[in-house]
């Protein structure tokens, strides 16, 4: 990410979902519910549903709104029958675009994803387009500050793939999505919090967009987050926090 901070886009995009909190709230109860159908309603058993209380809490949702949605996906109730799809396109200067999705729905959020797309300067591509560009996997990003020898030896014990640190002093760890919840046990056991933990498409290379192209892409990426079926959306465009 020559030219621009790693640090300032993290704080930059935290303060983007803040902004949008009643928003986040909604997608974070979606997951859970899916969380708590496909893997039971104790989050000591289920890793993909402690993940997202851990969410659900750093993004202050009450508690009663994440116990209701647990119980709707335990019980199966009206509103918990979503599907999980992903789409694949192409934003400004042609950059990789992935688009995860829970919808009851499909040809509403199908047609809300391309229209967003073509509105903003891009165009969807097939399945399997794009996807090929980016990594699964556990991510944690960690404050300039934090002891990178500390991070190192709980995470690599743990199960982690790598250890990475910026110029800036921002380290991240990489680590299989099988393995992020030990990973993530043996980080809080050393006494480390994370800015940012979450399974992710990581990009494998990325692409700087600056000026123009990076305000086009922003608003394509904004309307495609603002989407209500869209829960993350993925792209290897490098942009600084104005963009």
């Amino acid at each position: 990410m020559a030219g621009h901070s790693k640090w300032a886009n993290i704080q930059h995009r935290k303060g983007r979902q803040d902004a949008k909190r009643g928003k986040l709230w909604t997608k974070i109860i979606r997951e859970i519910t899916v969380a708590a159908r496909a893997g039971g309603a104790d989050p000591d058993a289920n890793p993909r549903l402690r993940m997202v209380w851990d969410k659900a809490n750093a993004a202050n949702m009450p508690k009663d709104n994440v116990q209701r949605a647990i119980a709707k996906g335990v019980g199966g109730a009206d509103g918990s029958n979503y599907d999980e799809i992903r789409y694949e396109g192409y934003g400004i200067g042609g950059v990789a675009v992935v688009v995860d999705c829970m919808t009851d729905n499909r040809t509403r959020t199908v047609a809300d994803v391309r229209h967003a797309f073509a509105k903003h300067g891009g165009n969807m591509g097939q399945e399997g387009s794009v996807a090929f560009m980016f990594t699964h996997c556990g991510q944690f990003v960690f404050a300039p500050g934090t002891s990178e020898d500390v991070v190192m030896e709980a995470a690599l014990e743990a199960g982690a793939d790598d250890v990475l640190t910026d110029e800036e002093g921002v380290i991240e760890v990489i680590c299989p999505p099988s393995s992020f919840a030990a990973v993530r046990n043996a980080l809080e056991k050393a006494g480390l919090t994370p800015e940012m933990a979450d399974i992710v498409m990581k990009p494998n290379t990325e692409t700087e967009l600056v000026g123009d192209d990076a305000i086009k892409m922003q608003k394509l990426l904004d309307a495609l987050e603002s989407l209500d079926d869209v829960q993350e959306v993925y792209t290897n465009a490098s942009m600084d926090e104005q963009g």
